[in-house]
């Protein structure tokens, strides 16, 4: 017996030998047909190079089934489909298989993206051909491209169809989640208000921005908190205690927020409509900025926001326009009843200034052109008795940087229309001289909840039918306000969610956290208005007659 001692660690080869001289199958024996017999029982890993290393490791240590880290979520629902999105944990190939019954006995199968290491394995799948108005239970396979034929398989999720007849609608909206801070705390009991929501069975959920806040920092105890926190942070989303710069950085604050089980558990179970705001980048940012925070490295904030869009879409399921992979701004029929527009009132505007421009121009652009245009154009066409647009920001509230008098939104101080306001005239304007009926406004964005009705008659400028504007948020995040109404088009305040002594930037634990329901009934087409609080509690509802 011939003993070989390898450079490899703990590596012995053993090679029966006859004694003449010859190996037991009759050949000689020399120096290379030793290592030729050595290497089909045992090659020493140190020594393969390293293609030939990774074949063995596949080999010999069989892959895990794709794995499902994050959940799950359907978005982006029409009548007859929706967009699937995921994260798996290795280069896998996502398909969907839908069914109208839970145990799949007849399921209907989608082909959908390749999760690959480039969108760090986030995928999505286009549902299409579906019945209208219908409840869909769907599971995801996502398998191996290393391994084909090895399968991961998720829960079951649902989703509803938008439908095409007058049936009873329900949707919940919101915004501003993970804000201030405010992470995953488990002894506070999370992100509860996703929990409250989720109760109301909602059709679906519009999310009116602040998705993430990039900008903010989570770390294991918050700033002003006077007792320690315990915000979950596991290792591999620690970069959530800095501001995000890098592509990875932004897609890591959407994972975290699915590290909430009642965040996981709302998505799975309802569709949603997203839309971005500011945080998702930075605060208040506009197209063009640079930044003198000395915490970024990148002061461009135009190259953030594109990177910051490019998370957005790998890790929400928002569906692509198909003559603009870059556009935020789309519009949904939900039957006879109900259009929704979500708009996007951050990529198109000018700098933000004092925003007292007597005459517009690119520096008074919101919008901007073409999105107006757009805006205009969709609800023109629109037959829906209701008529919603999705606001990032709101319209009379003042919204201003800190100590300063630099306006974020459009409202400016009272007084006749000036800067960003002249935009909005032109589309209260239209409104009015095509006779647009129904037209309404969801909004988030300051962190608290109320009602606005908005009435020529308590105006400065007066040339638009009466609307309401109904706020919304934080879902998780500090709470302030109330905020200042700029009389320009009238506001009234009708209700406000929070006492005029509550302490500023309170956090989730302190219960002033909101959620707004519309409920639409098919015969009357009434439109009833709800605000519910972190606990599901009703605190002030309205209904809406229809004008015909």
């Amino acid at each position: 017996m011939w003993v070989h001692h390898c450079s490899a660690p703990h590596v012995i080869i053993f090679v029966t030998r006859t004694a003449q001289g010859h190996n037991v199958d009759g050949t000689s024996m020399n120096r290379r047909n030793f290592l030729a017999i050595g290497s089909k029982i045992l090659l020493p890993t140190a020594l393969l190079p390293a293609p030939l290393l990774q074949a063995q490791i596949q080999h010999t240590r069989p892959l895990n089934p794709p794995n499902f880290p994050l959940g799950f979520s359907s978005g982006d629902v029409t009548a007859d489909g929706a967009v699937i999105w995921s994260k798996t944990d290795q280069a896998a190939l996502m398909k969907v298989e839908v069914s109208h019954t839970a145990d799949f006995s007849k399921p209907q199968r989608f082909d959908g993206d390749s999760a690959l290491a480039e969108q760090d394995y986030n995928a999505k799948t286009i549902l299409y051909g579906l019945t209208s108005g219908q409840r869909w239970f769907y599971r995801i396979i996502f398998e191996s491209l290393q391994q084909p034929g090895l399968l991961g398989i998720s829960e079951t999720g649902q989703f509803k169809t938008a439908p095409t007849t007058a049936v009873p609608i329900r949707f919940c909206w919101s915004g501003d989640t993970a804000g201030q801070g405010y992470g995953i705390d488990p002894a506070q009991g999370g992100m509860q208000t996703y929990r409250a929501m989720l109760q109301q069975q909602p059709d679906f959920m519009v999310h009116c921005g602040d998705l993430i806040y990039a900008d903010g920092p989570i770390l294991p105890k918050h700033p002003q908190s006077t007792v320690p926190w315990n915000n979950l942070i596991p290792a591999p989303y620690r970069s959530i205690n800095q501001v995000a710069q890098q592509l990875a950085d932004f897609r890591c604050r959407y994972y975290y927020n699915f590290l909430d089980p009642q965040v996981r558990a709302f998505h799975q179970h309802v569709a949603v409509y997203q839309q971005w705001d500011d945080h998702e980048v930075i605060n208040n940012w506009y197209p063009g900025q640079q930044l003198t925070d000395e915490r970024y490295q990148e002061k461009s904030v135009s190259l953030l926001a594109e990177r910051a869009r490019t998370a957005l879409f790998q890790c929400n399921p928002i569906r692509l326009q198909p003559h603009d992979s870059r556009q935020i701004y789309r519009h949904f029929s939900y039957g006879p009843l109900l259009e929704l527009f979500i708009i996007d009132k951050r990529s198109y505007r000018g700098p933000n200034s004092l925003n007292r421009q007597s005459s517009e121009s690119a520096e008074t652009d919101f919008l901007g052109p073409s999105q107006l245009e757009w805006l205009q154009l969709a609800l023109k066409a629109s037959t829906a008795t209701w008529k919603i647009i999705a606001s990032d920001m709101p319209i009379g509230l003042r919204v201003t940087n800190k100590d300063s008098e630099i306006a974020e939104n459009m409202a400016n101080g009272d007084g006749a229309p000036a800067g960003r306001e002249l935009e909005f005239c032109r589309l209260l304007q239209f409104i009015q001289q095509q006779q647009i009926r129904n037209v309404h406004f969801i909004t988030a964005d300051v962190h608290y909840a109320a009602s606005h009705y908005y009435q020529p008659e308590r105006a400065v400028f007066k040339d638009f039918q009466p609307f309401w504007e109904f706020v919304s948020g934080p879902l998780h995040a500090g709470t302030f306000g109330p905020g200042k109404l700029d009389n320009t088009f009238g506001p009234e305040v009708r209700f406000v969610g929070i006492p005029p002594d509550m302490l500023q930037n309170s956090p989730p634990s302190a219960g002033y956290q909101f959620f707004g329901q519309m409920d639409i009934d098919p015969v009357s087409q009434v439109l009833t208005v709800s605000h519910r609080n972190r606990q599901g509690e009703l605190l002030w509802q309205h209904q809406l007659q229809p004008e015909i």
